[in-house]
């Protein structure tokens, strides 16, 4: 069963975000992004919303998350799919994250501490994939683990300009892109910390 946008709105504007960050609770209503702590930011609420509603989640859906971050859009994906997987590079970020969605009650989430780059190989393919860190150049590892019909949402470019970018592979497996808007994310990392 695909959601509807409503659907996915109403629950959002439930979801409290100062639950997701450690520091400056005060400034969660406010629609911008906040620090996260190890350069790390959690994004801003509106483009969360853009970003998962240009998904399309459905109730069966596969999911794999690349940036667990504060946990704040793996709780959203969490409510609107079968499951997520998510990986995390930075440990303490991951420790928390996998802390905190827990004691909120999702059960429906897998947690890897590792290189988002590599995607989650053992669980594709997966039906929507969400990349909260810009690429340089689009990382064919993930491509590779989109499942036929699947719709992955990545940032791409360097620091001086990123798109976000909607990927989509259709039935026979062709991919086509297309731009959803002009963002600035933190920089999606090759390595583990």
């Amino acid at each position: 069963m695909r959601y509807t946008d409503e659907e996915i709105r109403k629950y959002f504007m439930q979801l409290d975000r100062s639950r997701f960050i450690d520091e400056q609770k005060e400034l969660a209503v406010l629609d911008r992004p906040l620090p996260i702590g190890h350069g790390q930011t959690i994004s801003q609420p509106s483009l969360v919303l853009t970003m998962t509603l240009k998904l399309e989640l459905d109730s069966e859906d596969k999911v794999l998350e690349i940036g667990t971050g504060s946990g704040f859009q793996t709780a959203l994906l969490s409510k609107f799919s079968r499951s997520v997987y998510t990986v995390e590079r930075i440990k303490t970020l991951h420790e928390r994250a996998r802390e905190r969605l827990t004691d909120l009650g999702y059960r429906n989430i897998h947690f890897h501490y590792g290189d988002g780059h590599e995607g989650w190989e053992e669980h594709a393919p997966y039906d929507k994939i969400m990349v909260t860190a810009a690429a340089e150049e689009m990382p064919e590892n993930l491509i590779n683990q989109l499942a036929p019909g699947g719709r992955m949402i990545i940032p791409v470019g360097s620091f001086f300009g990123q798109e976000l970018k909607l990927i989509e592979k259709d039935k026979k497996g062709r991919v086509s892109e297309s731009t959803i808007e002009h963002v600035m994310f933190v920089k999606f990392k090759k390595n583990v910390e």
